[in-house]
């Protein structure tokens, strides 16, 4: 396999995870009353069937993730080839902690759901707060520390980035989803559930066509 076709391979499987993840935390996460900033209250009402379909199509589309991972390595390589594999480490153990939490959430929605008394409710609550949404602090620290050193490398100029490229870092992208919630309230409702893998889709999209122009030149 030539290193043009790994690269679009990988790009590829990149923008596949995005897709998947990103359609599965949709149905997962989704809530027309836009209820984000109010704890777990956007799961309730959430139907068995599309927390189920939003489960699956989440969790087995997130191991693609890495072999995006491994796109955005060999994209930076040229600048430095320690960082890259930094940045790959990175990416990589934050969204497969992500993916654990991802294949969390369908549980999060039968409690919140569940018939049960509100003591029982609020002590599982509880428990899946501490098991769970710790992890996703985890995969925050780790795309954030991949995202500085990503946009740091862009700016050097010397990897298949062109240095423009600094500005779409996975957690800049994820700033504009916020304001876009806060300024855009009809947009970033459609949005917000979906913050981090809208902007692996739009960083794999754009790392694609750049990475089919430097490659094809070689060919």
């Amino acid at each position: 396999m030539t290193e043009r076709q790994t690269v679009l391979i990988t790009g590829v499987a990149g923008l596949m995870a995005a897709l998947l993840v990103g359609l599965g935390e949709f149905l997962l996460h989704y809530d027309p009353l836009g209820r984000f900033g109010q704890g777990l209250s956007f799961m309730q009402g959430i139907s068995e069937s599309r927390t189920t379909l939003g489960h699956f199509i989440g969790v087995l589309g997130s191991p693609l993730y890495v072999l995006g991972a491994w796109h955005i390595q060999i994209m930076l390589r040229p600048a430095s080839k320690l960082l890259a594999v930094i940045a790959f480490l990175l990416m990589s153990y934050g969204l497969m902690v992500g993916a654990v939490w991802i294949g969390s959430r369908a549980s999060a929605i039968t409690i919140i759901n569940l018939d049960a008394s509100q003591d029982v409710s609020h002590r599982l609550l509880l428990l899946y707060d501490l098991r769970y949404e710790t992890l996703l602090t985890a995969t925050r620290i780790t795309i954030l520390a991949m995202s500085a050193i990503f946009a740091m490398i862009c700016l050097t100029g010397r990897s298949h980035y062109p240095r423009w490229m600094a500005a779409l870092n996975p957690i800049a992208l994820i700033l504009l989803s916020f304001a876009a919630y806060f300024t855009i309230p009809a947009l970033g409702n459609l949005i917000m559930p979906i913050a981090l893998n809208l902007a692996f889709f739009i960083l794999f999209s754009t790392s694609l066509l750049i990475a089919n122009r430097q490659f094809g030149k070689r060919d």
